[in-house]
């Protein structure tokens, strides 16, 4: 368990520092630009972003993603997290709750998290490995109790477990165990990709098991391939990890490919969203939430008003893209045009 611990606070270190001479892919977000509107006949403080989430309102479309847990540390960055999201009406994800779960460290993982965070969604959260582990059912349901979720993530991350020193190799039986788990939780089960994104095909399976929203969660965000190349024991194991720095699915690829495959299906579009332009970019091709976790790190580690000013940044340039647009709410911005950029 202490390996276990020392891993999270090395993940936390590297994530802010970030990784050296990686292979760097883009979101590919950057390749589409909004047809500017130059006569938008709205109010632009009259604008709603607002949005339902798990039967609660969002004030914004956006999710303070899941990035840590299992450390001493995670416990004051998860307090500014939620104080925030609260205080901005966005949604929140825990991070891995496993060391909570198998160890009497629960780092600010309680009850007390959802008194702070009393209004907004507040999402569990589970590897894929542990839902597949014999205690699966078990895990699910105590992470949900732990915080009085709204719904469970499970995390799936077979590139980081296979690149990670003792990382979980066998992979046999996951879709089993999250359809299990689909049955058993009284919540929604959400599965996200932590960075290499989701395909077509994984996605049908998903679906089709009864999971209820998929986080896309591509490239163009942290690459957890070079996170662990950072922590690799050896040269060899290092030249491993760094081979597949920009290995995946680029995020903007995956929405437009998942909502176009599942257009009924709710997303959320997270992996390398760098501001509100790149949130309404992923809005306009069919996410229903944007999630954003290690372009807060910083913040989350200083103060929880430093996380509101974050997002408060990034809620005006997603008002003034919908202005700018035409679009008097997220439904409008789902219409707006873009275009090929040049």
């Amino acid at each position: 368990m202490t390996d276990l611990i020392q891993r999270k606070s090395d993940h936390l270190d590297i994530v802010l520092n970030g990784p050296r001479n990686v292979k760097t892919r883009t979101t590919g977000f950057e390749r589409w630009h909004f047809e500017h509107c130059a006569l938008p006949e709205l109010n632009l403080d009259r604008i709603d972003l607002q949005t339902v989430l798990l039967g609660k309102t969002l004030k914004a479309p956006l999710l303070i993603s899941s990035m840590t847990g299992g450390t001493q540390r995670a416990k004051t960055i998860n307090r500014h997290l939620a104080e925030a999201a609260q205080a901005l009406g966005l949604a929140m994800g825990v991070g891995s709750q496993r060391v909570a779960l198998e160890s009497e460290q629960d780092w600010g993982l309680t009850r007390e998290l959802r008194q702070l965070a009393a209004d907004i969604p507040l999402l569990a959260n589970l590897g894929a490995a542990q839902i597949a582990g014999k205690n699966g059912t078990d895990y699910a349901q105590r992470a949900v109790d732990m915080i009085e979720a709204d719904a469970l993530i499970v995390h799936l991350n077979p590139l980081q477990e296979a690149l990670q020193h003792g990382g979980d190799r066998d992979w046999r039986g996951v879709l089993a165990a999250i359809a299990h788990a689909v049955e058993a939780l009284p919540v929604p089960v959400i599965v996200k990709e932590v960075g290499a994104g989701l395909s077509v095909q994984v996605a049908r399976q998903l679906v089709d098991v009864g999971v209820s929203m998929l986080d896309i969660a591509g490239v163009g965000g942290t690459s957890w391939a070079a996170v662990e190349g950072e922590r690799a024991a050896s040269p060899q194991a290092r030249a491993v990890a760094m081979a597949f720095s920009d290995w995946g699915i680029p995020t903007a690829q995956a929405l437009t490919q998942l909502h176009q495959a599942l257009p009924q299906i709710p997303l959320i579009a997270s992996g390398g969203i760098a501001d509100g332009i790149d949130a309404a970019k992923a809005l306009c091709m069919g996410a229903d939430v944007v999630g954003q976790a290690a372009g807060v790190l910083d913040c989350a580690t200083r103060s929880s008003e430093a996380v509101i000013d974050h997002f408060q940044v990034i809620i005006e340039q997603l008002r003034v893209a919908c202005f700018c647009t035409g679009s008097s709410n997220l439904r409008d911005l789902q219409q707006a045009k873009l275009v090929p950029a040049v």
